[in-house]
């Protein structure tokens, strides 16, 4: 759970560690620090700063989660498990710019994805059903609404796809 440069300055540390190991002649200490070192590389490339962009995001800090996200360089290498969540937020984020093409892309993107349970898959339908629903898309707001109403758990999702669907028939 670091930021970039947070993970670059550990790199440096295992890999000085490991120099110091091999010029002390401690062969499994280097080891253990290279392997340590191509973990935090591996870490890098697969969970980059999402957790802590998803820690800024669920306290509200929305300029922190932003910077956090904007260093994930390719979010296409992430894991599937922490591309949902950088999808998720980013149509968060563009849904508060008021960017509504750019949040349904993210939407649609992160429902491909694992982004926690049923109930956090069915919000994201949820916006995309309202995305729809804002652009006076009544086909495709019925076909995200249909989906919602499997996925969703909770009371609130229900009522809010109750809402959605009051709001269709008046198209």
């Amino acid at each position: 759970m670091y930021n970039n440069l947070g993970r670059y300055a550990l790199m440096a540390v295992f890999i000085l560690a490991a120099l110091v190991c091999v010029i002390y002649k401690q062969y499994q200490l280097a080891a253990v620090s290279g392997f340590l070192f191509a973990f935090l590389v591996w870490s890098h490339f697969k969970h980059s700063s999402v957790l802590m962009a998803s820690k800024y995001f669920k306290n509200k800090e929305f300029g922190k989660a932003r910077e956090m996200l904007a260093e994930v360089k390719k979010p296409e290498q992430l894991a599937k498990s922490r591309r949902g969540y950088y999808e998720f937020m980013q149509g968060e984020l563009a849904l508060k710019d008021e960017d509504y093409d750019k949040a349904e892309y993210h939407f649609q993107v992160a429902s491909r994805y694992g982004v926690g349970g049923k109930t956090q898959k069915a919000y994201v339908v949820i916006h995309l059903a309202n995305l729809a629903l804002r652009k006076k898309d009544k086909e495709r707001a019925e076909a995200y609404t249909k989906l919602a109403k499997e996925l969703a758990e909770t009371q609130r999702s229900k009522d809010i796809i109750v809402k959605i669907e009051r709001e269709i028939s008046k198209l």
